[in-house]
């Protein structure tokens, strides 16, 4: 399908914007406090907007949408179990610590907290993460310019394969991401998070509004797609009975505690959002008004992809039928009008087959081609431009958090201390660099993923899982160490790679998603291999972050005050209206995620 002028011209006045909002922004990015933490100087709404936009990036548009596809609506358990019970918690009891403590990023409060050893295996490892989602969105752009062919023609007249559209797409996008953060630092980042929110909500209303109608309506859903999919908790009692292919346990440990807390109260990038803000008390706010916002997120970027999923034939639907000869039975057979295609290797333009030689569906295009299908010349560039702007938030959202790590825990530590303000600030804009050549690599490892939701929650078990038993230790244990604290980090990492790698989904090669050792065990999904790696990496830091610390001396309680809870001051002087209060807004968020659940039990 090929662009219309008016297509074209909102996705080039979205440009005109992002970039104008850095060079506005550039203005004021004049020192480290500036360019890295936006001079802490962000009101609560506007912190509070790019804390969940930051989080809604491609990954999660498109990634929640395959997820959808593949797991029903089950997957709103990442948002109604696994992100608001955390925001609140955070808001309510953590970000005290991270602002009050003055610390520039996360790795930085850890030294605080505990000693150079911690916050440096912290700031190696939260690197690499950043880099690494990166990459997943660049690649999830790349996938989106594929599905659209409107480079087709261009590369056809030029004689240039037309593999090479995905390559291109892949540079182009990391050079326009260099110069929007490059200019403006995390106060350009900010701004354009929030024009991006909006632009993601205009885009993909009107897309569940037509695809619901055509569907019948939830109930159409209910009866096309049967209880799997459309019953968030159908089948929890067990791993084997539910499309996540994980049971309560798993799901509430796995995804509620380590990988939600994990990521929504140690994960810089979005804690970087709220240490942003002008105040204490915004800042306490900022995760509490992204948690009123993220509850309904899931009708945004969830339901599309049930949606191509009761349009498209898949062996596993309800109701679904194979069709052809012998050879073809248990393969994915596409209906008209299917939505979603089967997964093409990239190198060799053959279907991508799983371990009992089926043709694996592409879920990751279920949202891209839904937007395709409905969407005429006009809403075709508004739809695109949200996809663009997820695109644009998650990847800027990383390398901000990257250029700040990297400037303040690894290069400001380790390499060169002492040097002036105007340095590091150089030198954070060539870390915005050389972060986005490194993403650029890993957006490549992404293809071997159908749903790159996978990937993300893979790297997060093995990154935010364990920091955050660090993390909950010392802000709520006195008696943590440092050489405690370094101790369980380092293991629950390991600890995560060894399960990883002497386990694998089932239908999965031996690869990157597991069996790098030995299969000794097979999960029902990939996802419930995620949860169960979370659950192990914790469980191995908590435990010898405890052992350890018994063993060893800890700090003078003189040196933790502000930094651990019970030798804190609390906060009393709580202004405005008693409905804006962090505890309050709490309680109110805590109730409205319960009637989620209950009315899609």
């Amino acid at each position: 399908m090929s662009l219309g002028g008016v297509d074209w011209g909102v996705l080039a006045l979205y440009l005109v914007f992002v970039l104008g909002i850095g060079v506005v922004a550039s203005r004021r990015a004049k020192s480290g406090v500036d360019f890295f933490l936006a001079g802490r100087a962000i009101p609560a709404w506007v912190c509070g907007l790019a804390f969940i936009s930051a989080n809604l990036g491609a990954q999660e548009v498109i990634g929640m949408g395959a997820s959808g596809a593949k797991y029903g609506i089950s997957t709103a358990h990442f948002y109604w179990i696994g992100a608001i019970p955390a925001m609140v918690f955070i808001g309510v009891f953590m970000m005290p610590f991270y602002y009050g403590s003055k610390a520039r990023s996360g790795p930085e409060y850890l030294r605080l907290r505990f000693d150079e050893k911690t916050r440096a295996l912290n700031a190696v490892s939260f690197a690499v993460m950043t880099i690494i989602s990166s990459g997943v969105s660049m690649y999830a752009l790349a996938k989106l310019i594929q599905a659209l062919h409107v480079f087709d023609a261009p590369f056809a007249h030029l004689g240039l394969p037309q593999t090479w559209i995905f390559h291109g797409a892949i540079l182009t996008s990391a050079l326009v991401v260099l110069i929007y953060i490059y200019a403006g630092g995390l106060r350009g980042a900010i701004y354009n998070e929030v024009l991006q929110f909006f632009l993601i909500v205009a885009g993909f209303a009107p897309l569940v509004w037509l695809g619901l109608k055509q569907v019948g309506g939830w109930h159409g859903l209910q009866a096309s797609l049967g209880p799997s999919y459309t019953h968030a908790w159908a089948g929890m009692a067990h791993a084997t009975t539910n499309r996540l292919g994980v049971d309560w346990f798993g799901l509430s440990m796995g995804l509620g505690f380590v990988l939600s807390f994990g990521y929504w109260c140690t994960d810089f990038l979005v804690v970087q959002r709220a240490m942003a803000a002008n105040s204490m008390s915004a800042a306490r706010r900022t995760p509490l008004i992204a948690a009123g916002v993220k509850m309904f997120i899931p009708f945004l970027v969830i339901l599309p992809g049930l949606i191509a999923i009761a349009l498209t034939s898949a062996p596993d639907k309800n109701g679904a039928t194979v069709a052809g000869p012998p050879a073809a039975v248990g393969a994915v057979v596409q209906h008209a009008p299917g939505v979603i295609p089967i997964k093409i290797d990239a190198e060799s333009g053959k279907p991508m087959l799983d371990a009992r030689g089926r043709p694996q569906l592409d879920y990751d295009l279920a949202t891209p081609n839904l937007l395709l299908r409905y969407f005429p010349t006009g809403m075709l560039g508004v739809g695109l431009t949200a996809l663009l702007a997820s695109f644009m938030s998650g990847m800027a959202g990383n390398v901000t958090a990257f250029n700040t790590v990297f400037t303040y825990d690894i290069y400001q530590a380790y390499i060169r201390p002492g040097a002036e303000d105007r340095h590091y600030l150089s030198v954070g804009r060539l870390a915005t660099a050389f972060g986005i050549a490194a993403s650029v690599a890993t957006a490549y490892m992404a293809s071997q993923f159908n749903n790159i939701m996978d990937l993300m929650q893979l790297v997060l078990a093995f990154v935010n899982a364990p920091v955050f038993a660090t993390f909950l230790l010392g802000m709520f244990w006195k008696r943590t160490t440092g050489h405690g604290a370094f101790a369980g980090l380092a293991t629950g990492i390991t600890v995560a790679a060894l399960h990883h790698g002497l386990t694998l989904p089932a239908d999965n090669l031996v690869g990157i998603k597991g069996g790098w050792i030995a299969v000794t065990h097979s999960y029902p999904s990939e996802m419930a291999q995620n949860f169960w790696t979370a659950i192990w990496a914790w469980s191995a830091c908590f435990t010898v972050t405890i052992a350890v610390s018994l063993m060893t001396r800890p700090k003078p309680e003189a040196e933790l005050a502000g930094l651990v809870y019970s030798l804190t001051p609390k906060i009393t002087d709580e202004r405005g209206a008693w409905y804006m209060r962090p505890v309050v807004l709490g309680v109110i968020m805590m109730i409205g995620v319960i009637i989620l659940n209950v009315v899609f039990r």
